[in-house]
């Protein structure tokens, strides 16, 4: 079992939901993005995300688009954020690290093409990959001489995790979870990422569904943001639940010298302590 895997299964067994946090590597900068992953991890994030900052990241909203900014100010490049992984792997070996990526910087990155660039990413601790804007359809098409998108994954050991949106339609969900190998990201809500005054849980028949079709674990994203918020996904029983956009928020006060890196860790613990199973 990989170690994404044994997360899942340590707390299953344990009678809690994995709790994914999502930051854009490298925001504000390169030093302070370590720092910030750190303490995710003191305050009990089992799964980090990291987001490799995109010029034109379309299915982001405001607040992840001002952190890839940011990112990208601070000069993170595709390599950059290798290079922050490793660090993390380096004091951190158990935690797994997940990228969240759009594929136009990681095709036509310094790497040369896709498949050296999955190389490189397993090399420097990245454990599986959410190509964002690769559809399944796709998987199979040339990305190097003789290998395709699926081959270049298989090839380098880079699991990748599939997305599933609640206007996907049920018969397409057998094509999108035998294209994963990792887990299955069920996004909650349509539109962009973001922070949400309030969350319905209301999908806990989708999340039945895609079981019937997946033995993979399933977790939910998007519009999470509250302690309620949480404990209302983790009663739908999905395997792990995602906070991105409200993280991000607080990181952006960081950088505007409102919030420090206390207030973040303390802000997620909370969070963390309702991801026990109802």
């Amino acid at each position: 079992m990989d170690i994404i895997g044994s997360v899942f299964a340590a707390c299953r067994d344990s009678g809690r939901t994995v709790f994914i946090a999502y930051v854009t590597a490298g925001d504000p900068d390169f030093a302070t993005s370590v720092k910030i992953v750190e303490a995710l991890t003191e305050a009990g994030v089992d799964i980090i995300e990291l987001g490799l900052p995109f010029s034109d990241p379309l299915a982001d909203g405001e607040a992840n688009q001002l952190a890839a900014a940011r990112a990208l100010n601070a000069g993170i490049t595709p390599s950059k954020v290798l290079e922050l992984a490793c660090g993390i792997r380096k004091t951190n070996p158990g935690l797994p690290l997940v990228l969240f990526t759009y594929m136009n910087p990681v095709s036509y990155s310094s790497s040369a093409d896709f498949a050296n660039f999955c190389m490189q990413a397993v090399d420097s601790g990245i454990n599986a990959i959410l190509p964002l804007d690769l559809p399944p359809e796709e998987l199979d098409d040339k990305c190097s001489p003789g290998l395709s998108y699926r081959e270049a994954m298989e090839k380098a050991g880079l699991p990748n995790v599939s997305l599933i949106a609640p206007n996907t339609p049920r018969e397409r969900y057998p094509l999108l979870t035998s294209s994963a190998s990792s887990f299955i990201y069920y996004v909650s809500k349509e539109g962009v990422t973001g922070e949400g005054a309030t969350f319905s849980a209301g999908f806990a028949d989708r999340i039945s569904a895609i079981r019937e079709v997946t033995q993979l674990p399933i977790v939910v994203g998007f519009g999470i943001s509250t302690p309620e918020h949480v404990r209302s996904a983790c009663s739908t029983r999905v395997d792990g639940v995602v906070v991105g956009s409200a993280i991000v928020r607080r990181i952006q006060s960081l950088a505007e010298g409102k919030e420090s890196i206390e207030g973040i860790k303390s802000f997620v613990a909370s969070l963390a302590k309702e991801t026990r199973i109802p």
